[in-house]
Parts: C-alpha cells; sequence; structure tokens
C-alpha cells in the first residue's frame, strides 16, 4: 500500500480490525419505529457517534498510528483536520506515547480543540482554507520528523475505517443500502471496500450538504472539483475527495445525495428526539439523505452511518 494510488483491499480492513481488537468500540446499531414509518424503510443506524474520541475517525487514526514501525513512531505523527481526525488522532498517539503534532483550522470549534489538548495532542492554528492547512503541515513535518497521517488520503486509514461496515453487515446481515456522509471520502471509501467484498449486493451511497458538494460533482464528471465556500453547518464535511478515495467512490458508489441545510437540522433534531442520542451535523446528514432519496428506500433495509457526535452544546441550531 505505498504507491500514491494504493488501494487498500478487504485483507487490509481485516488486519485493521485485528489491530483494533480491545481499542476501538464495537459500536451498536439502533432502530426506531418512528424513524422507519417517516423514512417508509427499515432504519439500521451505526452508531459511530459511540466510538472513543466520539466518532469513527479514531478507527482509521488508530490504525495508522498501530501500522508505523517503533523507528518510525518515536518521532510522532502529524495531521490537518478541524476536529474529529485530529481528536481521534491525539488519542491513538496518546495510546502508542508517541507525540502528536495537529494543524486545525482557527474557526474549528472550541468543544473539539479542546478534545484534542485533552488527549495530549500539541495544536497549531492556522487559516482556515486548504493551503493553510497543508502549510502549516509541512512546517511541521519539516521540524519534527514526524510522519503525516492524512485525515483521509492515507490506505492505513481508510482500511481503519471500512471496520465500521465489517461490524454493520456481520450485526445486520443482508442490508440493502448503506447510507454514509462524505467529506474526504475515507468513510465511504473504506465501507465501499468492505462491502463490495462481503456484501456485494447492498448499495452503498454517499450523503453530502448541497454546500458543499464538490463529492456529487466530482462523482458525475469523473474528476475531483473544487470544494467552492462550503458553508454548512456540517462543519465535519467541508473537506475535498483526493485522487484515491475518489477513484474508490467510483468503483463502489452508487451516488451522492445532496441535502439542504434545514434538512439536515431537521434530520439531527430526530436523531435526538427519536433515537435519543447525540449526533453532529455532519452525523445528520446521513438520515437527512435517506429522507430525500424516498424513491431509492423506499421499503428498503438500509444502514445509516451516524458518524460522530462532537459538537458544541451551547449552539444547537434549533435553540
Amino acid at each position: 500500500m505505498n504507491s500514491p494510488l494504493a488501494i487498500p483491499s478487504i485483507d487490509d480492513v481485516r488486519a485493521a480490525a485485528r489491530r483494533l481488537v480491545g481499542r476501538a468500540h464495537r459500536t451498536p446499531v439502533l432502530t426506531s419505529a418512528s424513524l422507519d414509518a417517516m423514512a417508509g424503510a427499515e432504519l439500521h443506524f451505526k452508531c459511530e457517534n459511540f466510538q472513543r474520541a466520539g466518532a469513527f475517525k479514531f478507527r482509521g487514526a488508530t490504525n495508522a498510528v498501530l501500522s508505523l514501525p517503533d523507528s518510525v513512531a518515536g518521532k510522532g505523527v502529524v495531521t490537518h483536520s478541524s476536529g474529529n481526525h485530529a481528536a481521534a488522532l491525539a488519542l491513538a498517539a496518546k495510546l502508542r506515547g508517541i507525540p502528536a503534532y495537529v494543524v486545525m483550522p482557527s474557526n474549528a470549534p472550541g468543544v473539539k480543540q479542546q478534545a484534542v489538548r485533552a488527549y495530549g495532542g500539541q495544536i497549531t492554528l492556522c487559516e482556515p482554507t486548504l493551503e493553510g492547512r497543508h502549510s502549516a503541515a509541512e512546517r511541521l513535518l519539516a521540524e519534527t520528523g514526524a510522519t503525516l497521517v492524512h485525515p483521509y488520503d492515507d490506505p492505513a486509514v481508510i482500511a481503519g475505517q471500512g471496520t465500521v461496515a465489517l461490524e454493520l453487515h456481520e450485526q445486520v446481515p443482508g442490508l440493502d443500502a448503506v447510507v454514509v456522509p462524505v467529506s474526504g471520502g475515507g468513510l465511504i471509501s473504506g465501507i465501499a471496500v468492505a462491502s463490495a467484498a462481503v456484501s456485494p449486493a447492498t448499495g452503498v451511497f454517499a450523503a453530502e450538504p448541497a454546500q458543499a458538494d464538490d463529492a456529487a460533482r466530482s462523482l458525475r464528471s469523473g474528476r475531483l472539483e473544487p470544494l467552492g465556500p462550503a458553508n454548512t453547518i456540517a462543519d465535519g464535511l467541508r473537506a475535498s475527495l483526493s485522487e484515491r478515495t475518489l477513484a474508490i467512490m467510483r468503483q463502489h458508489v452508487r451516488d451522492v445525495i445532496t441535502v439542504s441545510e434545514a434538512e439536515i437540522i431537521r434530520a439531527m433534531r430526530l436523531i435526538w428526539e427519536r433515537l435519543k442520542v447525540i449526533a453532529e451535523p455532519s452525523a445528520a446528514v446521513s438520515l437527512a439523505a435517506v429522507f430525500a432519496g424516498a424513491e431509492r428506500f423506499g421499503g428498503r433495509r438500509v444502514g445509516v452511518v451516524l458518524s460522530g457526535g462532537n459538537l458544541d452544546l451551547v449552539r444547537l441550531p434549533w435553540q
């Protein structure tokens, strides 16, 4: 998995699952009769909001950190992230006893910055642009000699995220579809690779804010499309696909469903009210897409990935 466009295999995902035993949580699947009735489908919510560090990102970050040889790991790891991957990598590094240097945009939610610091991550704030993230990360890499663990464009990270699907298909065999939030594409790429191997009849669909619809445009055009301003409440979905994640999506993902800000907020509130769990806006995008895609999902058994539950509780969108 060392070439520029190396694609992880199901064997890589299964190896990641073995590394994560006793480290990552095997997250539960919840159901709701009332949400089923509203969607006209049988919904199974994979609750990665219950994962360590509050999001699926812990799986990929931990797999990447544990994959490093001791001689390399000792210098630490570097990443850039708006929050969930940052916290996940900081915790994974702490568990291995190595430093984590984290570049975060200056507008990252305070609760996510606090989580990174609580796990021992050393934060460098940057301008809230991809260029700002990349340049700050390059400086840290040069200064520390640490290893970059990219939030999503890393085969070990993708393989770790794919363990979500291994668990889901064991917990709920025979799903017709799985709906997954998409940002940089690490989660959906891992889920797509794993699902294609263990449950090939299951359709994999991406869910994305209409205000940050680069994945939808990229899948249609077959090439990477620019993200743009990405003015969405789903702050975890403001990254762009990579060549690697787009290649995986083109092979394994049926479609990208875009949803409005109002649809995201409605879905988020319904998750809180009906499932009685905390989901961040980025996680609610998947349920919003199920409602928006009624013609695709009506009468079907659908896995809905709730990607995380990290958000600022004093700034809820319905207050």
